[in-house]
């Protein structure tokens, strides 16, 4: 079989959850990757090893026990129970990070098989098992494999159902046959594979039943004829025993060529001394109008004082955790607590805050600039928490605070970072909050005590992610907390 040919000519069998098969492929393949896993930025362990491995399915793409020189493809959902101790704590971290505990996580691996590795995938090897159907031969991440990247997209052209996955395409989709991939090298919590110029493929690490909001908010958008998100072109999923919902694994989307993030730009804007404002205010006015079509396409809601005075409950809650792991916020709870009670007198007074659904991570790297045109991406929300939080109705300030703080990141990260970078940080604010109200959203300064809450909130978090993971980075965020406290207190 050539690798472009359609993926419904090539064998696939999947092992149920629970058969003898499944069980000892599980147990051949538990010691390599309790050892490979915690080494993935995807990983929620941070360095600890994973706790035991419940195979909850895997589906052979391609034929992996045979002894021909051709890859295997072998798609695994594997439930990792909570990680043990930390192998190699971060210098300065601050211990008791939750990610990845409770009840365990369940993750999506590509795991090609090869009777040797050539030495252009030698970084991708994961090892050989002892033992089991594939006993003695390499096993690697699937991804890095150009060959296989190619089997994946001919998956996605053709439709249908193979074992517990499910391919999905849009109507009308037209993918082209064997384009050539590349993972993409800048891997956070998911993986992304772009195809020739045209696509990209987002690949979903850590999941949970239920439809992800990536996939939920972008079809959405689409149906609602929005031009401000690249519309989904095909996606796949899997129905897993006891779950009422599939899990979304992977979707497929138009890659915007040629465009550039606007992380990136900002940092270009502050090297080179130009104007960002425009920017900034356009990209207010994009937020605006995505914001516009989701509040029209889904359901909406209204905080009032009972829910408004137990968002102010909560964040004073966040607030006291990040000050017993992290000393320098404790000088100023006082004053951070005083912005959060603004939020439930706005309600004891009669204010209301509507609630909709948003993008729920916004920030400059999640917005890309095409053709003078800004587009949003990866509406996944934060993947840390859980996923009933992230699809649930939220104020539109939470995305406009976001935002907010991505502009005092990148004016950090100047190699100047004083009064003039500091200026360029706040006309940027100002005219981001000006397109916002501009391009039909709420004015976000019509409450400015409401946007500092939420914007102190996510300092907040931003402090106790720091600490834990990038002590080199805590004083971005804890200047911006001593600038909202000395708000509070003025």
């Amino acid at each position: 079989m050539s690798e472009s040919s359609p993926p419904r000519t090539a064998p696939s069998r999947t092992r149920p959850v629970g058969t003898p098969a499944g069980g000892v492929l599980l147990r051949s393949l538990t010691g390599l990757l309790a050892r490979w896993l915690p080494s993935r930025r995807w990983y929620a362990g941070k360095g600890r090893p994973p706790g035991g491995l419940t195979l909850l399915s895997a589906t052979e793409l391609l034929p992996c026990g045979t002894t021909g020189p051709q890859p295997g493809l072998l798609h695994l959902l594997v439930r990792v129970g909570p990680p043990g101790p930390r192998i190699a704590p971060a210098p300065g971290a601050v211990p008791g990070d939750a990610d990845g505990e409770g009840d365990g996580d369940c993750y999506q691996l590509l795991l090609g098989v090869r009777p040797s590795l050539p030495p252009h995938l030698a970084d991708a090897f994961v090892g050989t098992p002892a033992d089991g159907p594939l006993r003695g031969r390499a096993v690697y991440e699937a991804l890095e494999d150009p060959r296989l990247l190619t089997l994946l997209l001919e998956r996605l052209r053709a439709p249908g159902a193979l074992g517990a996955l499910r391919f999905e395409q849009a109507p009308g989709a037209g993918i082209p046959s064997g384009l050539p991939g590349r993972l993409l090298s800048a891997e956070q919590s998911n993986s992304s594979v772009v195809y020739g110029n045209s696509h990209i493929l987002k690949l979903f690490r850590r999941v949970s039943p239920g439809i992800n909001p990536d996939l939920e908010l972008s079809l959405a958008l689409t149906e609602e004829g929005g031009t401000r998100v690249p519309p989904p072109t095909a996606w796949f999923e899997a129905d897993l025993p006891g779950t009422s919902e599939p899990v979304t694994l992977g979707i497929l989307q138009p890659f915007l060529d040629g465009s550039r993030d606007g992380w990136h730009l900002a940092l270009s804007s502050l090297q080179h001394r130009t104007d960002f404002e425009l920017c900034a205010r356009d990209l207010g006015v994009a937020t605006a109008e995505v914001h516009t079509a989701l509040a029209r396409a889904l359901p909406t809601g209204v905080l009032r004082r009972p829910q408004l005075e137990q968002a102010a409950a909560e964040m004073s809650q966040r607030l006291d955790a990040a000050a017993a792991a992290v000393p320098a916020l404790r000088p100023h709870r006082a004053e951070l607590r005083r912005t959060f009670d603004a939020v439930a007198e706005h309600g004891r007074r009669g204010g209301r805050l509507a609630a909709q659904r948003i993008h729920g991570d916004l920030h400059l790297g999640q917005v890309l600039l095409h053709e003078n045109r800004w587009s949003l991406i990866d509406f996944e929300g934060e993947p840390a928490r859980p996923l009933a939080e992230r699809r649930s109705p939220q104020p539109t300030i939470r995305d406009v605070a976001g935002m907010l703080r991505s502009f005092d990141y990148a004016a950090a990260q100047h190699r100047d970072p004083g009064p003039r970078a500091q200026r360029w940080a706040r006309l940027c604010r100002d005219a981001y909050c000006r397109g916002y109200a501009e391009g039909g959203g709420r004015d976000p300064l019509e409450h400015p005590e409401l946007l500092r809450a939420w914007e102190t909130d996510k300092a907040v978090y931003e402090v106790l992610y720091e600490a834990r993971h990038r002590p080199a980075w805590l004083h971005v965020p804890m200047a911006a907390i001593r600038r909202l406290a000395e708000e509070a207190a003025a």
